[in-house]
């Protein structure tokens, strides 16, 4: 049985109806919560075959920003009808793979809290030690309740292990996997971070990830994302994106694939401007509680989507590389981000 008032699930599974027989959906697993049993929706939309590039999208990793989920819902509303008349779309999509993963914590985002049923924070949840100096905000495993409580070391939460299982799913085979990993909550710009979450030391693809950058930036010179390595801002440890990029690079063993984990951490702080007094909301520094700003958030980032799409589907602007270029593009990368 899921839960008796929940319209973030109700919406999502309305999007899964229209979408009908262009999505292959798939149950990842299934939460239990007080009598409640709430689903792990994963959506699938182009190629089933395994060797395609894939492009995948998560939200919700965190209960209270549920904004994230909203803006999957948005886009996908936006791609229902796009496969009503795009044949251009429809095309693209036969060589590659759009993945939607939008409620990663339903019961966060059922209940408006940051962590899952257990009071796991689920992105501090995988076994990934931080490096350096930690605060209490990086994770602890103290109690869950306190916040950015990171659970049991050895065995990680139903919902965590479902987002592992859809990633693994997509880089098992394809030679390019871009994942986006939506979260707010942060600052009062809008972030792209990449790995690593859980040291300062740059990570072995950042000739790729710079070279990405660069790309975005000569194609839409005004943006206003800044694109950057997480543990610039800070460290954490137990980052499930750390966890699974060590994975990848373990398996990855003749270097012939690519994984760019980003996410995209919206400065929702700068909300707060023209509305403090949302700072006592329960919700007032994670989601945009004025019905036009949150209009505008909704829209706000369909160039990165669209800028994301079409990196995907030609990598040879970016991610194919001698090794003249990577060199290259590896120093550019240090001297920007790590000196």
């Amino acid at each position: 049985m899921t839960y008796k008032y929940f319209p973030e699930l109700e919406l999502l599974e309305k999007i899964i109806e229209q979408l009908g027989n262009y999505a292959q959906v798939e149950i990842l697993g299934t939460v239990p919560y007080q009598q409640y049993d709430f689903p792990l929706y994963c959506i699938s939309l182009g190629s089933t075959r395994p060797d395609v590039p894939v492009l995948a999208y998560f939200g919700g990793v965190h209960g209270l920003e549920k904004i994230g989920s909203e803006i999957i819902f948005a886009y996908l509303q936006t791609i229902i009808e796009l496969l009503k008349w795009d044949d251009t779309f429809k095309a693209q999509l036969e060589n590659s793979r759009l993945m939607f993963f939008p409620l990663v914590n339903p019961v966060g985002v059922c209940s408006s809290t940051r962590s899952n049923g257990n009071g796991v924070d689920l992105m501090r949840n995988s076994s990934v030690q931080a490096v350096g100096e930690r605060k209490f905000y990086s994770g602890q495993r103290i109690t869950p309740h306190l916040p950015w409580y990171q659970g049991n070391s050895e065995q990680m939460e139903i919902e965590a292990q479902a987002l592992c299982t859809a990633v693994r799913r997509c880089i098992a085979q394809s030679p390019l996997t871009i994942t986006v990993d939506l979260h707010s909550g942060f600052g009062i710009q809008d972030r792209l971070w990449f790995p690593y979450a859980y040291c300062r030391e740059p990570y072995p693809d950042i000739a790729q990830a710079f070279a990405w950058k660069e790309l975005f930036e000569r194609c839409y010179p005004h943006h206003f994302y800044k694109i950057e390595p997480m543990s610039q801002e800070y460290v954490i440890e137990g980052d499930l994106w750390d966890y699974l990029y060590q994975e990848f690079l373990q398996n990855n063993t003749d270097g012939q694939r690519i994984f760019l984990p980003l996410t995209l951490e919206m400065g929702s702080w700068v909300w707060l401007r023209k509305s403090p007094r949302h700072i006592f909301m329960r919700h007032g520094l994670f989601h945009p509680l004025v019905p036009h700003r949150q209009q505008r958030i909704l829209r706000r980032h369909l160039i990165l989507f669209d800028f994301l799409y079409r990196s995907l589907l030609n990598p040879s602007g970016w991610a194919t590389q001698d090794a003249a270029q990577q060199q290259d593009y590896r120093q550019q990368a240090l001297r920007l981000w790590y000196e």
